[in-house]
This record gives C-alpha cells, sequence and structure tokens, in this order.
C-alpha cells in the first residue's frame, strides 16, 4: 500500500515511517506536518491509507480527516498518542470517517507496539481490498450528534427479554448509533446490542462515551452475558460477538480469516438463527460489506431489517451491500431511522 502519515512530531513522524518502510509490502508516499497540509497533499497525491494524528497546527486531526473525506476520499487510521486520553475527539474523527483507531509507537519503542500497528495496516489493506479500492469511500455527510445526554446509572429490576434491537456499523458508525439512539427509552422488554467495529482496546472507552450520550445504560458485553432489557450491551473484542440458542452472548474466534473484527455478519446471523422475539436489524454507515448478508438472514426470518441511506452515511459500503442483497425492509436516512424504531418498538423519548 502507499501510506501517508501526518503527524507534526518529527520523533512521532520518524516512528511511524520506520514502522512502515521495514516491510517491503508498504511504501511512506509522503509526510505532512498539519492538518492543511495533509488536507492538500491528499488531493495532489492520494494515497491508499492516512495515518492520522489528533493534534495538529492549522487543523487538527478531525478536521483534516473531514476535509479529505469530503475532498479525496481514502482510508484514515488515526494513529495518536495516548488515544484514551482524547475519547471525543476520537470518537469525531470516527464520526468525519476515520476507519479505526490505535497508539503511535514510538522510536526505540516495545517491538510490540511496531507489531500492533503493522497489524492494523493489514488490516486497512484487506478492508480496501475486499471495498474496491478508494473509489468506495464516499464523501462523508453524516451529521454529528451534539446530546448532552447521560445514561441512568441506576439499574431497575431485571426485565423479561422480549424483543432485541441489533445494530452493526463501522466508519462513522460511534456519532450515527449515539444519533439514532439520542434522546430514546425503549419499551420494557427491550435489549440493544451494538457490534462496531473499533479496536478492542478502545472498546470500553466507546461504551464509556456512548452512555454519555443515551438515556439509558450502556456497558460492554462480557462472555456469557444475558440479553439486558433496557441496557446497550456493546461488543468489546476482536472475536466475534455471537448469540446463542439460550439467548446468552458469547465471544468466538472464528472465522479466524474474516478481516471484518468483530463481525456483524456472524451477530446478525446468530440472531436470525436462534432469536425467537421481536427483532429489529439495523446496518449503518461503514466501509465493506460486513453486515449485509447477515441483515438478509435476519430479513429471511421474518425480523425487520433497516439500512442507512447513501446520503447520510459516512462511507456507503456496508448499507449498499445490503440494499444490492436486498437484505433492508426500509433504507432511511439516519435521522428518521430513530422515530422508525420508536414506531416499532415502542418505548418514549
Amino acid at each position: 500500500m502507499k501510506i501517508a502519515i501526518a503527524n507534526d512530531v518529527a520523533m512521532a513522524a520518524e516512528a511511524l515511517r520506520r514502522v512502515v518502510a521495514s516491510t517491503a509490502e508498504h511504501q511512506v508516499l509522503w509526510i505532512a506536518r498539519t492538518g492543511a497540509e495533509a488536507v492538500r497533499m491528499c488531493a495532489d497525491n492520494r494515497p491508499d491509507l492516512i495515518l492520522m494524528d489528533l493534534n495538529m497546527p492549522e487543523l487538527d486531526g478531525v478536521e483534516a480527516t473531514r476535509q479529505i473525506m469530503e475532498q479525496s476520499p481514502c482510508a484514515i487510521l488515526v494513529v495518536t498518542g495516548r488515544p484514551q486520553d482524547n475519547v471525543n475527539q476520537v470518537f469525531r474523527a470516527l464520526g468525519a470517517g476515520a476507519l479505526d483507531v490505535t497508539a503511535t509507537p514510538v522510536l526505540q519503542g516495545k517491538p510490540d507496539g511496531d507489531l500492533e500497528l503493522l497489524a492494523k495496516i493489514r488490516t486497512m489493506d484487506k478492508l480496501i481490498r475486499h471495498s474496491g479500492g478508494n473509489q468506495a469511500m464516499m464523501p462523508k455527510t453524516a451529521a454529528h450528534a451534539n446530546g448532552n445526554h447521560h445514561g441512568s446509572d441506576t439499574p431497575e429490576a431485571p426485565q423479561r427479554v422480549t424483543s432485541l434491537l441489533a445494530i452493526g456499523a463501522s466508519t462513522g458508525g460511534p456519532m450515527a448509533v449515539a444519533k439514532m439512539l439520542a434522546g430514546w427509552k425503549p419499551p420494557r422488554g427491550c435489549a440493544i446490542v451494538v457490534v462496531q467495529h473499533i479496536d478492542q482496546h478502545f472498546a470500553d472507552n466507546f461504551a464509556r462515551w456512548l452512555g454519555e450520550h443515551l438515556e439509558m445504560p450502556v456497558r460492554s458485553a462480557e462472555d456469557g452475558d444475558e440479553l439486558a432489557a433496557g441496557t446497550v450491551l456493546v461488543a468489546k473484542s476482536n472475536d466475534h460477538l455471537t448469540l446463542d440458542q439460550n439467548n446468552r452472548l458469547r465471544y468466538d474466534a472464528n472465522p479466524k480469516d474474516y478481516a471484518y473484527r468483530p463481525s456483524v455478519d456472524v451477530f446478525f446471523r446468530c440472531v436470525a438463527q436462534h432469536w425467537k422475539g421481536e427483532a429489529v436489524g439495523v446496518l449503518l454507515t461503514g466501509m465493506g460489506r460486513d453486515g449485509a448478508e447477515g441483515l438478509l438472514a435476519m430479513r429471511r426470518a421474518g425480523q425487520v431489517t433497516i439500512a442507512q441511506d447513501q446520503a447520510s452515511s459516512a462511507v456507503y459500503g456496508m448499507p449498499r451491500a445490503a440494499a444490492e442483497l436486498d437484505a433492508a425492509q426500509m433504507i432511511l436516512p439516519l435521522a428518521k431511522i430513530g422515530p422508525v424504531l420508536r414506531t416499532t418498538l415502542g418505548g418514549s423519548t
């Protein structure tokens, strides 16, 4: 792959350059020292992948990501120092179209850091190839969620789960999920599960961040958890989240060669196979095709299926694949999915 680096810190940029140069599979195309320079250089010489820092002069990484996705769309991996300390910025960048996040390796640092970044780059390479290259990266137009809602810290008495909302998302997904669910209190007996493509080291942060935007509890799903009424459970592992015949959530490493981890397809297929109550599947913005076949399985099982439309998607890959398979009964703008869920499942605002 042709890889670009956007980082204003010379030592960090050199560390990234050395990691990329350590393998014959990739080459460094250019290095930008500011966000504005990254936007200009991407327009002149578009790479396959940009390693984007968050804190840069002129334009920060969030705004640079937004402008690149509007003007010269390509795959973007946020690579920044201590991403866990910049949670809001990270999710704004992911909402603007970045694919994932990882920590910046350091010069003369731990080899594990270099290996982790190379593993991320290999995953990005698979996603790009499976998605048809940079032409699959659509301009980013999705609205950001700006609500100040907070999840409840007071657990209610356990309720019997009678309905299930299964959500799958990738690029631009965190903001889309937050906007879709903001202000909604689901009806009694409704469980919600989110499978978002995100690094397992950042999944707990995602659950905490999402909980700050919603009127319901949000937590990471642990292996063996039962579905929880009125609670959002978020996949937290690079293994695939599954639902068994006893309605318990499990993690499974197989299929091991699948590029999308955790896989939306795997979870949606489990819902189609094992869930006997009312269910709604929603496939949101994302690069690639993950979730489309699983959404089709849900539709064939008689469950309600929804896909986000092109205009409101950060990247119209996964929802487009669902549309091509006729997997979605409804293809809707992001702003209209929430009201449809309220009509279909009930609940209050």
